[in-house]
């Protein structure tokens, strides 16, 4: 996949996101059916999908797992970046057609974005960007909000008589992960510190976006349900781990953040 959005060429971007799943079959099956993506292998009772042989997602689990805690720490959403607002238009339609429940759909002024959930509660956002040159600023910091999303304009994208939703394209990759934490301040310190990361903007004292070489962000941090949440616990179904793609690092790491999210650094060749 060579022609990749800018929120994967950066110095650090999002390359994959794992998930903990009572029936990992069932998730898988969700994913492909409603995102599109493609099964690349099986190995070892874990399920990879992602797009034109690239892995943005890795299902494992058993049943014996718990469900997830949504007021504790672990993952918000998991964004999948299409590449164009066409694509986004042929989702949004191919959403409709197969009555796929939808949670929400924002205007966030860099992006548009549409929202639902795994049948696990694994929040999914799926987004396009808006051209890096239309990012509003202010003094000078990229400027986000959350605004209703206009789907008369965005369905208006779809051509009469052109092919609709054929699986997610290829350039598709995960453009964020938004988390959720017990504390907005030690996440944006953890995420400065030990990943190199640029905060972009707060939400209040809710939220934090941060990220690298410039995009709008790589990862969301909130308190939003999970305020006060101490470390994640082991066996619960959610999020395993986030894999960061990085051309900064010389040699793979594993660390993790103060609530014990598993954080798998990667290094890129440039």
């Amino acid at each position: 996949m060579t022609n990749l959005p800018f929120a994967a060429t950066t110095p650090v971007s999002i390359g994959r996101v794992g998930l903990r799943a009572r029936d990992p079959g069932r998730l898988a099956d969700f994913y492909k059916a409603a995102l599109g993506l493609k099964e690349l292998r099986r190995a070892g009772g874990t399920i990879h999908l992602g797009v034109d042989g690239r892995a943005l997602l890795e299902i494992e689990g058993s049943a014996a797992l718990r469900p997830d805690d949504p007021r504790a720490a672990g993952l918000f959403h998991t964004a999948f970046l299409l590449p164009a607002r066409a694509d986004l238009a042929r989702w949004a339609r191919h959403a409709i057609d197969a009555r796929i429940p939808i949670d929400g759909a924002s205007d966030h002024l860099v992006s548009e974005a549409i929202y639902l959930n795994d049948p696990e509660g694994n929040g999914i956002e799926i987004y396009a960007d808006r051209d890096r040159s239309a990012w509003p600023r202010e003094d000078g910091a990229i400027r986000m909000a959350t605004e209703r999303l206009d789907f008369d304009s965005l369905m208006a994208e779809i051509r009469d008589g052109e092919a609709g939703w054929r699986g997610a394209p290829e350039g598709t990759v995960v453009g964020h992960v938004h988390l959720r934490v017990g504390d907005v301040a030690a996440a944006e310190a953890w995420w400065n510190g030990a990943q190199g990361l640029d905060t972009i903007t707060h939400y209040g004292d809710q939220a934090v976006f941060l990220s690298s070489g410039g995009y709008h962000h790589h990862i969301g941090a909130n308190i939003w349900r999970s305020r006060g949440a101490g470390p994640r616990e082991a066996d619960r179904a959610g999020l395993a781990f986030v894999e960061l793609s990085s051309r900064l690092a010389t040699a793979e790491s594993v660390v993790r953040d103060p609530w014990g999210t598993e954080i798998r650094v990667r290094p890129v060749a440039v």
